[in-house]
């Protein structure tokens, strides 16, 4: 009787995991089908970028992050990766930093120019000054994923996938299936998931 309510309790531990990995957070912003505002902000060389100004593209991996998260941190390889491979098909990473940067001041441009420099990014890395586009988005966290097709409507939103931890011990790579899909004209099987990461910094928020 005992082993039979251990294996109860395991069943629903890791059923309670999963679904608040995989349940999205309610905002206020995009949702799946929404069309995106397109927005202009200073990349990390100095130039104002907007997704209009990157020539070829067939979508857009927005990527909400930033220098000082430990959970941005441990994806910054994997978005390398990402834009590695999909930009030459078209679907290019846009990282944008949403984070005020005098309540975090890890996350200040001239540290991003840093991180960017040290990292080498491959993409360009923008700062939402004024914070004025992670609302209109919708993001809630660093990072925070949202996949954009050619017209700037949201295909998919939320994780990159469903290890935040350790990169070897993924076993659903979210984002990836998502842009699969987008690229053969299917409809994403699972569109949206909960992004796991750090608060966004702002003056009415201080604390993660």
């Amino acid at each position: 009787m005992k082993k039979i309510l251990s294996i109860c309790l395991s069943l629903a531990v890791i059923f309670a995991v999963t679904t608040a990995f995989n349940s999205p957070e309610k905002t206020n912003g995009l949702g799946i089908g929404d069309k995106a505002s397109d927005f202009s902000l200073k990349n990390v060389d100095g130039k104002m970028v907007s997704l209009a100004s990157i020539k070829d593209a067939k979508g857009y991996i927005v990527v909400f992050t930033c220098n000082h998260c430990p959970w941005a941190v441990k994806y910054e390889d994997r978005i390398i990766k990402l834009h590695n491979k999909y930009a030459p098909m078209g679907y290019p990473v846009v990282a944008i930093n949403p984070n005020d940067p005098e309540v975090q001041p890890e996350d200040s441009f001239d540290k991003m120019v840093s991180r960017a420099k040290d990292k080498k990014f491959p993409f360009v890395y923008l700062l939402d000054e004024g914070q004025k586009v992670y609302p209109d988005y919708g993001a809630t966290k660093t990072p925070h994923v949202f996949l954009l097709d050619k017209n700037l409507v949201v295909q998919y939103i939320g994780a990159i996938d469903d290890s935040a931890d350790d990169a070897s011990s993924v076993e659903t790579p979210y984002l990836e299936n998502a842009i699969g899909a987008v690229m053969k004209g299917q409809p994403v099987e699972m569109a949206e998931t909960k992004a796991i990461g750090c608060s966004i910094k702002t003056k009415k928020a201080k604390k993660s």
